[in-house]
């Protein structure tokens, strides 16, 4: 099974971003940055997302990013699968954050239970048999709609959502033009999907 040790994301200052990143969410080094100057316009085509277990801990990470420079795309609220806002980081990355939970069991926590690499699609069945000979089971598919893979426990998630209906989840245009600015560190070696999504091996990948 391929597993996804980290994501890197190629920005402009990764000082910054290593700042946000630690601010804002807390994260290790399964969210990596590096310096690149590629021309990159609108929507980049994927979304980040942090799963938590109830509404306090969306409203903890949303206020944070927001206090820590990010732009709110979704303010948090219910929906009907459960409680979630979108934010866009300082570098241009959307993050989603989301609970299944409407209720709060407890104090905010801001414990981050998944990291969800969500990449939007063009051909979603050519896209899942890509990833399917490439290592990645599926484990949830909803028709041409939504892909979920198996990538191992404490992986970084991958999933397949079309590009467009992507865009509209999280309340941005889905033009766009240039590079992803997203390199995906797994354990099978490196190769380019169909929509230009770039794999490395984890071992080349420097951390933040």
């Amino acid at each position: 099974m391929t597993s996804i040790e980290s994501v890197t994301l190629e920005v402009d200052d990764p000082t910054a971003a290593h700042r946000f990143y630690t601010s804002a969410f807390g994260l290790g080094d399964q969210v990596r940055a590096r310096a690149s100057q590629a021309p990159a316009t609108g929507f980049r085509g994927f979304t980040l997302s942090l799963v938590v277990s109830q509404p306090a801990d969306v409203n903890a990470l949303v206020g944070a990013a927001v206090d820590a420079g990010a732009a709110t795309l979704k303010p948090a609220a219910r929906s009907l699968w459960g409680y979630g806002g979108v934010v866009q980081a300082p570098d241009g990355t959307i993050w989603q954050i989301a609970s299944s939970s409407k209720k709060d069991t407890g104090p905010a926590t801001r414990r981050i239970d998944e990291i969800v690499l969500l990449l939007g699609v063009e051909d979603m069945a050519g896209s899942k048999r890509f990833y399917v000979e490439h290592g990645l089971p599926v484990a949830k598919s909803f028709g041409s709609k939504y892909v979920e893979f198996a990538t191992g426990p404490g992986s970084v998630k991958l999933a397949l959502y079309k590009r467009r209906g992507l865009a509209k989840l999280v309340g941005v245009s889905p033009d766009g033009t240039g590079s992803h600015r997203l390199t995906i560190n797994g354990d099978s070696g490196p190769f380019t999907d169909p929509d230009g999504f770039a794999w490395a091996t984890a071992s080349e990948t420097a951390s933040l």
